[in-house]
């Protein structure tokens, strides 16, 4: 990935197989997700903290993040111990954070050799994350995104089908937007088959206000990039609106119609940004 793009794609990878982990790496992902969590039998944290410590010792090709284990479990304090030191990880995703203390206490326990801060990303994935998104959102200067984990989240709130996350959503992209956080990158998309409903569930997701999406599957990614990357018309509609506001920095109407004002500019920018992946 080229690091003036912004990310699109983030694709798990379980933390004790480490030739998945040397797959995802060459996926073409964006970032790699290490997980040291969910995909990590218990019997088996200990080889795969290890194995992810020997990935870490140098800087791997693309920016590598690992979801470490539970804040509140026997596990996490020896994961932040073992590889908060190592110059190859770009960042720390904490599961099932619930409030602000939980990102401050990682945040203060987990840090780099050179000193300063890892960046941390929390994942929301009960009723109370939810309820308590913009404190957690805005807890800690480390802490540069949020997203959801919508399979945890789906069976505490008892939802059964899509429109049920959708409130819960929309509150995660609110929160950020007001702690002057990236927008969340959606939740991974299950059916790894279901080409169709991926597609159709990002394009959801683009509309709620997400930015790119995590994968589970590297036959994942093309469809999510695809779906989260401007449409020509779009493009052409951003450059529009470029041009307008430099000639005229002040609030007008285009000829189409489009009023145009600061927040459009901005919008405009973010489209032409994201069109940059395509050149």
């Amino acid at each position: 990935m080229t690091t003036d793009l912004l990310p699109l794609t983030w694709l798990y990878a379980p933390g004790d197989r480490p030739e998945v982990v040397a797959k995802a790496l060459a996926s073409g992902a964006d970032v790699v997700l290490v997980d040291l969590e969910d995909a990590v039998a218990p019997h088996r944290k200990e080889y795969a903290r290890s194995a992810t410590a020997d990935l870490l010792a140098d800087a791997p090709p693309v920016p590598v993040h690992v979801r470490v284990n539970a804040l509140d479990g026997p596990f996490c304090e020896a994961d932040l111990k073992t590889l908060s030191p190592l110059r190859g990880l770009s960042g720390l995703r904490l599961p099932k954070v619930t409030s602000r203390s939980d990102v401050v206490r990682v945040a203060e326990s987990a840090i780099p050799a050179e000193g300063g801060t890892i960046p941390l990303y929390a994942l929301l994935e009960t009723a109370l994350g939810i309820e308590r998104a913009y404190s957690i959102a805005s807890s800690h200067r480390a802490l540069r995104g949020i997203s959801l984990g919508e399979s945890d989240l789906r069976a505490d709130l008892g939802v059964r089908d899509e429109a049920g996350l959708d409130w819960s959503r929309a509150r995660l992209v609110v929160a950020a937007r007001a702690a002057g956080l990236p927008p969340p990158v959606q939740s991974v998309f299950p059916d790894i088959r279901d080409v169709e409903g991926l597609a159709s569930s990002c394009a959801r997701g683009r509309a709620l206000g997400f930015l790119g999406r995590s994968a589970i599957h590297p036959r994942q990614l093309p469809i999510i990039e695809r779906a989260y990357l401007p449409t020509p018309a779009e493009v052409d509609s951003a450059e529009a609106v470029i041009r307008a506001a430099a000639g005229d920095p002040g609030a007008q109407a285009l000829p189409d119609g489009r009023f145009v004002d600061a927040a459009v500019v901005t919008g405009a920018r973010r489209t032409l940004a994201l069109a940059r992946r395509l050149t």
